[in-house]
């Protein structure tokens, strides 16, 4: 259908217009302007039950990153019958996202943070659960160290718990470069895989090496144009 647009207030009272779609599941993705530009935020369930707020990894949306819990009937089921989901997509992983401009400043790991407290804001809530994904579930880690009294409990799949080393950060930049340059090359889609399975997984499931380097293409190449 359509989308719709409607209109919200913030903490501060202010009237905010927001575009709102129907997404599939019975959801519906809200693009929210936050202190640090705008954030999608797709959100499934009654209102009126507790908050839980989802966060996924780099290059993934709620879709791709949270899929299993969505189409498994029993842990979706459960989970609406407890709870009222917010998904929140990093800005330019929504779906149907625009590529990002490379002269577009990324905002930092605290504005994304924040970014979190403003969408708690907008929609009135106030103590949340959280559940994130490697890097989703660093920023939900940030976020509970700054707003301590508005986080129940943290669900954190493969968090990031250290600084990386100087050999991962050149390794990094080498891979960023790779990918800018050269696009969605074996390299790349090699290190993106190892970073969600072991080298022992992929030697016994092979049929991933087809499906999610799909996956990773598809919302990748938004940000690099």
């Amino acid at each position: 259908p359509p989308a719709s647009r409607t209109a919200m207030g913030d903490s501060g009272g202010s009237v905010v217009s927001v575009d709102v779609e129907r997404i599939s599941l019975g959801g519906k993705e809200h693009h929210i302007q936050t202190n640090h530009g705008s954030v999608s935020v797709a959100v499934y369930g009654d209102h009126d039950k507790p908050a839980l707020v989802t966060y996924p990894d780099v290059a993934l949306n709620h879709m791709s990153c949270f899929q299993g819990l969505l189409f498994c009937p029993e842990a979706a089921s459960l989970l609406l019958h407890n709870f009222c989901i917010y998904h929140i997509s990093p800005p330019g992983h929504e779906l149907g996202a625009a590529p990002i401009s490379p002269k577009r400043p990324a905002p930092s790991v605290d504005d994304l943070a924040d970014q979190v407290a403003d969408v708690l804001d907008f929609f009135g809530l106030g103590s949340v659960m959280c559940l994130g994904a490697t890097a989703g579930a660093y920023i939900l880690t940030l976020f509970a160290a700054k707003y301590r009294e508005r986080v129940l409990g943290l669900v954190l799949v493969s968090p990031l718990c250290r600084a990386p080393t100087w050999t991962e950060w050149l390794y990094s930049k080498v891979e960023s470069n790779l990918l800018y340059y050269y696009g969605m090359c074996g390299l790349v889609k090699e290190s993106l895989l190892q970073r969600f399975f072991s080298k022992v997984t992929m030697a016994w499931f092979n049929f991933l090496h087809m499906t999610f380097p799909l996956l990773f293409l598809k919302h990748i190449l938004k940000l690099y144009p």
